[in-house]
């Protein structure tokens, strides 16, 4: 014997109810009273256990990908700064003004530049490997007399 229940659900919640009786050529109440069962069931709980779980992993895959990313974001600014430090030779008084204005210039072309990269969806992120972490594990001798910024000749292994 049947009993019967009026439930009232928020529209997003009806719409995806529907959609999936539809889909399944089932009536919305068999839909629900499926979840309902489900979700009672003994091994209900186990059930959400485990897609916690995965809701869990797919996040801690995504926070590592973000602190590597961020990781490459602060070595690749570091590098740059070390680098522009080391090659840039200390102005005289009157060169520094012709230097400011060249410098502004500069960093226009260098905002403009970053943007249109930025709108064509193009990333230095995406540009590097996923295996750099396995090659940065590997020592690399650089020779004193190499200056710092040069590009070196590729590694052949």
């Amino acid at each position: 014997m049947r009993h019967r229940m009026n439930v009232y659900f928020p529209p997003e919640l009806l719409k995806q109810i529907a959609d999936l009786a539809d889909r399944k050529k089932l009536s919305r109440s068999a839909i629900v009273e499926a979840a309902v069962a489900s979700f009672l069931s003994p091994d209900g709980a186990d059930r959400r256990e485990a897609a916690f779980a995965r809701r869990l992993d797919r996040l801690s895959r995504q926070v590592q990908r973000l602190e590597r990313n961020l990781g490459i974001a602060i070595e690749t600014l570091a590098l740059f700064i070390r680098f522009w430090l080391t090659i840039t030779p200390p102005l005289s008084a009157d060169a520094q003004a012709a230097a400011q204005v060249k410098g502004r210039q500069r960093y226009e072309g260098f905002v403009e530049a970053l943007g249109q990269r930025l709108q064509k969806g193009q990333s230095l992120l995406h540009e590097i490997p996923e295996d750099v972490d396995n090659q940065s594990r590997r020592p690399v001798d650089r020779p004193e007399s190499e200056p710092l910024g040069q590009p070196r000749a590729p590694v052949k292994g």
